[in-house]
């Protein structure tokens, strides 16, 4: 190999090296936002899941207020 080849095969390694570390920063880069992602959407789930159950309990409490009425107009409609 002449000395002129061996600089242009230095000079390609160069650049394959010097892309894969841009590639791998990129890549870290994209994990830690997808990471970062992931948390805000476990937390979001988390805050609806709790307002699912207090919307729950909250419909429970009407449910039983509405068949107390009910049965006081039955009540009144027996008498």
């Amino acid at each position: 190999m002449s000395p002129a080849e061996e600089v242009d095969s230095l000079g390609s390694l160069e650049q394959r090296i010097q892309q894969a570390v841009q590639l791998v920063t990129r890549l870290r880069s994209e994990k830690e936002a997808a990471v970062d992602q992931l948390a805000a959407a476990k937390s979001e789930t988390a805050r609806l899941a709790d307002e699912v159950q207090a919307l729950q309990a909250e419909r429970k409490q009407v449910r039983q207020r509405i068949e107390k009425l009910l049965g006081q107009i039955d009540q009144l409609s027996a008498e």
